[in-house]
């Protein structure tokens, strides 16, 4: 086994195991210590791959956000649909959020933010940047003549609140279940509906 492949495992293992010790644990209990035991690895190696609990915990939701992005390319393409396009992108947004350990996390960080706001920004900072990518996905669409020349920020930032608000929200404050696949189908399309006869 390389080296390069030995250091992905630990990085793999620090992941996983940081991902259970913030579920079970919740920001605040979780150390690097825990972490560290947990993926049966050195505290230093920690540090090496994370400087900081919170880019730790950015980064387990982001691995979240990739296992729910396999096989889906987000890049614009101007030789298909812009609905087909968006009903890719939509429906691995919305099957992240019904992922139970996404879910869980995500109430993890609302109570980190509730609890110390300015610990919770680099966290929040680092899922905005994921966010970023539907954003140049407008503005290639709009660059190529097929979305109105709205701000692109702006249009995704919107475009995300509309499947929060079915599909995050509820199942995060309210104990809401997690949509069935034609109510999460469902929800999909009437966004796109939204969405295209506003700025389509």
């Amino acid at each position: 086994m390389t080296k390069t492949r030995q250091t992905d495992r630990k990085r793999e293992a620090i992941i996983t195991a940081a991902i259970n010790e913030f579920s079970d644990n919740g920001f605040e209990s979780t150390s690097m210590d825990k972490v560290a035991a947990r993926a049966e690895v050195s505290k230093r190696t920690v540090y090496n791959h994370f400087p900081s609990k919170e880019i730790l915990f950015a980064e387990c939701l982001d691995a979240l956000w990739q296992s729910c992005q396999t096989g889906h390319d987000n890049r614009y393409d101007p030789n298909r649909p812009l609905r087909a396009q968006l009903a890719g992108i939509l429906g691995a947004k919305v099957a992240m959020m019904q992922d139970s350990n996404f879910m869980e996390l995500a109430r993890v960080a609302v109570a980190a933010g509730i609890h110390a706001p300015e610990r919770a920004q680099a966290i929040v900072e680092r899922i905005g940047q994921r966010e970023q990518g539907f954003t140049h996905w407008i503005a290639a669409a709009q660059a190529d003549g097929r979305l109105k020349a709205v701000d692109p920020h702006f249009a995704a930032q919107q475009l995300h609140g509309l499947l929060k608000a079915f599909a995050f929200w509820p199942q995060l404050t309210l104990g809401a279940p997690p949509l069935g696949e034609s109510d999460a189908k469902a929800l999909v399309e009437r966004t796109l509906d939204m969405f295209l006869a506003c700025y389509g």
